[in-house]
C-alpha cells in the first residue's frame, strides 16, 4: 500500500495522493468505485519500474480521501477533482488509466478537454457515450433501488463476489468495500450512472486502449466493451480468468496490458 503523502483541497473534500516520480510519460491511475488506490497496487509499482511517473490518489469519500460532512458524492465533483489534480500538478500529456467509475471519469475528461491527457486506457468500465438497449436503460435505473434493499452488513460481501474471482482479491476487496458507508456506496453508484450518455457519433480523440476481465459480468461490460473497441478500430485486451476487478485477480497480466498500451502511445 502506497503512502497517499500529498493533499490537495476541494470544495467539500480533501483528497490524498502521491507521485511516483519517473522519466517517461506520466500516468494517473483512477480507482473504480467503492475501493482505493490499492486496487492499482501492482500496476503502480510496474510502472514505475518501467520508469513512468505514476500518480495515484483515493477519489473524494474513498479510502483515506475525506468527505465533508454534509457533502454527497457527486458525478461533476469527482470530474473537477480529477480536472484540479491534473491542473495542480501540471503534468505533461499523461495517460489516464481508470477502473469502472475511474474510467467513467476519464472518458468524461477526455470529452469535456481532450487536451488534458495523452492517452486514455480504460479498465472493466461501461462505454459513456455507447448506445443502450431499453433493457439496460431499465437495469441502470433500478439498480440504486436495488442495491439499497441489501442490508448494510451484507453488501460489502455481495459486491466483492460480484467483482472479485480469486479468494485474495475476494477478500482484500470485501475489506476496503467494508470500510465505505452505505448511504455513501449508493451516491457513488448513482454518480457512476450519470456519466452514462450515449452519443452514436462521439470517438475518443487521443490514443485509446481497453483491458477487460474475461469473467466481467458487470453491467452491460462484457458485451460494450467489445463493441467499444470495434467502434474505435482498437484492441480490447481480454484477461482470462479474471473479473471486474482484473488489477486484483490478475495483476501480472493485467500490467502486461497496460504497459502493452503505453509502449503504442505515439510520443510528442
Amino acid at each position: 500500500m502506497l503512502n497517499l503523502d500529498r493533499r490537495l483541497a476541494r470544495p467539500g473534500a480533501t483528497l490524498r495522493f502521491t507521485v511516483l516520480d519517473g522519466d517517461e510519460r506520466p500516468v494517473v491511475l483512477v480507482h473504480g468505485a467503492g475501493v482505493d488506490h490499492t486496487m492499482f497496487a501492482a500496476q503502480a509499482t510496474a510502472l514505475h519500474e518501467a520508469g513512468h511517473t505514476v500518480v495515484t490518489f483515493d477519489q473524494r469519500g474513498h479510502g483515506v480521501s475525506e468527505l465533508d460532512p454534509g457533502t454527497r458524492f457527486t458525478a461533476p465533483a469527482a470530474l473537477d477533482d480529477l480536472a484540479a489534480l491534473l491542473d495542480h500538478l501540471a503534468l505533461e500529456q499523461p495517460a489516464l488509466v481508470g477502473h469502472s467509475l475511474g474510467g467513467n471519469v476519464t472518458q468524461a475528461l477526455v470529452r469535456r478537454d481532450h487536451g488534458r491527457a495523452g492517452a486514455l486506457i480504460v479498465l472493466d468500465s461501461a462505454w459513456n457515450t455507447g448506445p443502450l438497449t431499453r433493457g439496460e436503460r431499465v437495469a441502470l435505473r433500478l439498480a440504486a433501488p436495488a442495491l439499497s434493499l441489501v442490508p448494510g452488513s451484507r453488501l460489502p460481501g455481495m459486491l466483492a463476489r460480484a467483482s472479485a474471482v480469486t479468494p485474495a482479491a475476494i477478500a482484500a476487496t470485501e475489506a476496503v468495500f467494508a470500510r465505505m458507508p452505505k448511504r455513501v456506496f449508493l451516491d457513488v453508484w448513482r454518480a457512476t450512472v450519470a456519466f452514462v450518455d450515449p452519443d452514436p457519433d462521439y470517438r475518443v480523440p487521443i490514443h485509446l486502449g481497453l483491458i477487460r476481465g474475461g469473467l466481467d459480468r458487470t453491467g452491460n461490460i462484457a458485451t460494450a466493451m467489445p463493441e467499444w473497441a470495434k467502434a474505435e478500430g482498437v484492441e480490447e485486451h481480454v484477461i482470462a480468468g479474471s473479473g471486474h476487478l482484473v488489477t486484483l485477480d490478475a495483476p501480472e497480466a493485467t500490467n502486461a496490458a497496460v504497459l502493452d498500451v503505453l509502449a503504442s502511445v505515439p510520443r510528442g
